[in-house]
């Protein structure tokens, strides 16, 4: 009997990437044939909006899937279909258009398609107040699993349209999270990481007095201590007892990302980030007092409107001062809907592009800076892929090392010697 093909083209962030990979469970267990390459009969675009090029790049896709497979079943997913789905109604040609929600009828709505009957399924994403369950994923494909443990946010951030795309904050039930990570502990894998859209937001909807701490303290009791990894949190909730309760945590990896997106209070306001530059320092000291080798990672905006030249240097010289081991980039992006794409003073595209471009060089020098401290010193190393006999894996706290060898070490922690860092590939060099 020939199975029904199904591709899925995954857009955005982690989230995205376990979504999909729960939906492809899915039409599995349905008895579908889940492809990577080749024409399918169904498509799946899960789509992301928080930046224009991630919504540009949905649009692409959609676009694609429909262009390979003119009669095939195509169905999309994701912020972008939350927040466009007029857009997408009148410009594209889909069968199923669901948002963030619906995700778990995925198959039958297919099905429904294939026999031409089209389904619409959007609503105010504010109306969403319960957690989507998706079923425990239990064959993902990658070294580290993942496990979503909240969706939505209720921050509002004057340039987000995540709110609006994602909804409030719907925790999922600890008895599935720790299910979830039994299953991947059984399976083999080295590291779990718990993704969501606002993690340190987890119990806030919740009867119960719990929070993100309680989940991760969960987690490690129930995989004896395998590699825990945090998603992307905000400073505010790193308090003095996360930190206390954190540190005793075994398995809990040393690298906290912290989301910065300006280092200077009066762009933070603009934003309507809830802490300001002092609180976010005051953060990363208690952590680095209580994890040793503690790298702190985190995404920065450039060019936010009404950011002058002296905003943007005292931004960097804060990011200078923090000393990151990693950081993510971004020229500011208008995202319609927002109270951002209000705000006077535009920065040109052209100072944009050199802020950005500062960023990247002073971010460069502080990764090297926080690697070199490692050279001669024994790290423990999860690899993950090999490329013309090299390996490359992952320290806990998320410093990449490669490391020459005939082995298959696919999976495997091992403990290595660091002997360098390679400033042209920016990772380091083990023996």
């Amino acid at each position: 009997m020939i199975k029904i093909k199904v591709k899925f083209i995954t857009l955005g962030c982690k989230t995205n990437i376990y979504e999909s990979e729960a939906m492809a469970q899915l039409f599995e267990e349905s008895g579908y044939e889940v492809i990577k390459s080749g024409i399918a009969d169904i498509y799946v675009v899960n789509t992301c909006t928080v930046t224009g090029t991630g919504a540009s790049k949905s649009l692409k896709m959609i676009r694609r899937a429909r262009r390979e497979n003119p009669n095939g079943c195509l169905a999309v997913t994701g912020c972008l279909a939350q927040t466009e789905a007029e857009r997408l109604r009148k410009e594209e040609n889909i069968d199923v258009l669901i948002g963030n929600e619906h995700r778990a009828d995925i198959v039958g709505l297919c099905e429904e398609a294939l026999k031409g009957k089209k389904t619409d399924a959007i609503r105010d994403a504010r109306e969403i107040t319960e957690f989507e369950e998706l079923g425990i994923v239990h064959r993902q494909h990658r070294i580290r699993a993942e496990i979503k443990i909240e969706d939505g946010c209720n921050n509002f951030c004057s340039y987000c349209k995540i709110p609006y795309a994602r909804g409030p904050v719907r925790s999922r039930s600890m008895s599935k999270i720790e299910e979830e990570a039994k299953t991947i502990c059984n399976d083999g894998y080295s590291e779990i990481v718990l993704t969501g859209i606002h993690i340190g937001s987890y119990g806030k909807d919740l009867e119960e007095n719990i929070g993100l701490i309680d989940v991760i303290e969960r987690v490690s009791a129930v995989t004896d201590g395998i590699r825990i990894r945090l998603g992307s949190l905000e400073p505010v909730m790193i308090t003095e007892e996360f930190v206390r309760r954190a540190a005793k945590i075994k398995g809990l990896c040393p690298q906290f990302h912290l989301s910065l997106q300006s280092g200077c209070n009066r762009t933070l306001k603009a934003m309507n980030r809830h802490y300001s530059a002092e609180e976010f320092k005051t953060a990363v000291e208690n952590l680095r007092k209580a994890f040793e080798d503690c790298a702190i990672t985190t995404d920065l905006i450039v060019g936010f409107p009404g950011e002058s030249d002296d905003d943007f240097e005292e931004s960097k010289r804060f990011c200078e001062e923090i000393g990151f081991a990693q950081m993510h980039i971004f020229p500011y992006s208008v995202r319609e809907g927002t109270l951002a794409a209000k705000l006077p003073n535009r920065v040109p595209e052209s100072v944009k592009n050199t802020r950005c471009h500062t960023m990247l060089r002073k971010a460069a020098d502080m990764k090297k800076n926080f690697c070199e401290k490692f050279a001669g010193k024994e790290v423990d190393v999860l690899f993950e892929q090999e490329k013309n006999g090299v390996w490359s894996g992952m320290t806990a706290n998320y410093t990449e090392v490669r490391k020459k060898t005939k082995e298959n070490l696919r999976g495997k922690t091992l403990k290595v010697k660091v002997l360098e860092y390679d400033s042209e590939n920016e990772c380091l060099i083990a023996e």
